[in-house]
């Protein structure tokens, strides 16, 4: 049962997950019209697929964990995805300002379900953000049943946006010059 203090920590976290949900998304955006004229001593695109995967073992572990009352190790591992998370954004921006975006060259019915594939990986992991904050914040303010109720919706969008950022890597790698 909640009560009034878990409501309004909870409450005071709303502004800052408002602000992140809508400038995280928009920075994004931004950053990837600028081009800086710099080479990256590595390849970032397997490095941060690798990420994602690593995102989505990590995910799975932690939701096994939880299934089995290993609490703290499910509290690490949620921390750790997050972490993860922000590698794999940081590099993906860092590539994108240093790099012209790969051209998908495939024909037919692969095309359609990569910018498919594509298309939704994007627009989920926008959607994404501010159901992470909330699961975390409602986990940080011990909220315990908005976070159980919010992480079974946040569980598998996060997952389907780890795992399709692989199988995009997949399906475009062998057009990277």
């Amino acid at each position: 049962m909640n009560n009034s203090k878990e409501i309004l920590d909870d409450k005071k976290y709303n502004k800052l997950i408002v602000i992140l949900s809508i400038a995280i998304p928009v920075v994004v955006a931004i950053l990837f019209g600028v081009k800086i004229d710099a080479e990256l001593p590595v390849f970032l695109p397997p490095i941060y697929a690798g990420i994602n995967a690593a995102t989505a073992l990590v995910l799975v572990l932690a939701f096994m964990a939880i299934r089995n009352k290993k609490i703290k190790l499910h509290e690490r591992l949620m921390k750790f995805a997050i972490i993860l998370s922000v590698a794999f954004l940081a590099m993906y921006v860092a590539y994108h300002m240093t790099s012209d975006s790969t051209q998908f060259g495939g024909k037919g019915a692969i095309k359609y379900m990569y910018y498919f594939i594509l298309l939704t990986h994007i627009l989920l992991s926008i959607i994404v953000i501010p159901f992470v904050l909330i699961t975390y914040v409602r986990a940080i303010t011990n909220n315990i049943e908005k976070h159980k109720k919010i992480a079974r919706i946040t569980f598998p969008l996060w997952l389907y946006v780890a795992v399709t950022g692989v199988i995009v890597y997949i399906m475009i790698s062998p057009y990277y010059i």
